[in-house]
């Protein structure tokens, strides 16, 4: 990995054992020489508070401290590919993380030796017509508004329809296979796989989990739908409008320190 000169720093929002925890590392950051930065709205006491957008031209590295929410957000924030070290404070699984507090000093002076090393992830994205909605590192889900009426949905993959009733449809990526898709019972599949994963919710007809390579998907619901985005935005989708799914251009780059074969799996406790 490149040598690192200046990190921005993004915390887990209205969190005190986040925010403690990034004056921290930016102290320990000055101390060795490296510019560090607050992504908007953090704030530190003596270091420069810097908007998302302005980030890629003058960090080399984010640290994106908090749950698995925190990192989620952090990825869809930064723009490009700035390799991400996620740390896991006052956070539940910490899936995504690389490191938590008990390690947290070590591993940054390991980082800052040069030990690190880079996890390339895919990413998803879904589009209205001509609007661009923000990127999925773990998956896009669509499901009904009326939670009285069960609707069709209709779903165009590789030259292919198929429509069955149903109350929604995940569309996962390897890392988001522990997420959303895996509590509905879908497959868990190494994070590094170049594919896609769909799970339909309550299928009427027992529609099973489908595994399937990366091509685009066009989904369309009967009635009004929820287009929801790593769990976290929220958008409403008509009755008959088309949603296109497609692989995102920028994958995202996580900083890793140990190599382990289902990283996944060992995190949930496999």
């Amino acid at each position: 990995m490149e040598k690192v000169r200046a990190v921005a720093i993004i915390t887990k929002r209205k969190n005190a054992e986040a925010k403690a925890a990034a004056a921290k590392i930016a102290k320990m950051l000055d101390s060795k020489g490296i510019l560090a930065y607050a992504i908007s709205p953090l704030r530190i006491n003596g270091i420069d508070t810097i908007e998302p957008d302005d980030v890629k031209g003058k960090a080399d590295l984010v640290f994106a401290i908090g749950g698995d929410g925190t990192t989620l957000k952090a990825f869809r924030t930064i723009p490009g590919d700035l390799p991400l070290l996620s740390i896991n404070v006052g956070g539940h699984r910490g899936i995504l993380s690389e490191v938590d507090t008990d390690n947290m000093q070590s591993a940054i002076n390991d980082i800052l030796d040069g030990k690190g090393f880079y996890d390339s992830r895919i990413r998803i994205q879904a589009f209205l017509g001509k609007t661009a909605f923000s990127p999925a590192l773990n998956e896009i889900l669509i499901t009904r508004a009326d939670l009285s009426r069960t609707p069709t949905i209709s779903i165009k993959l590789m030259g292919d329809e198929k429509s069955h009733r149903m109350d929604g449809i995940v569309i996962s990526t390897p890392t988001g296979s522990t997420g959303h898709n895996l509590s509905i019972g879908g497959p868990v599949l190494h994070e590094g796989m170049s594919c896609l994963i769909l799970s339909p919710i309550a299928p009427v007809n027992k529609m099973p989990q489908l595994v399937i390579p990366i091509e685009e998907i066009v989904v369309k619901s009967s009635h009004k739908s929820h287009l929801v985005i790593d769990g976290q935005e929220n958008h409403i989708i008509k009755a008959g409008q088309e949603v296109r799914i497609a692989r995102y251009p920028h994958d995202v780059r996580f900083l890793r320190l140990n190599k382990k074969g289902m990283r996944q799996l060992a995190k949930l406790g496999f």
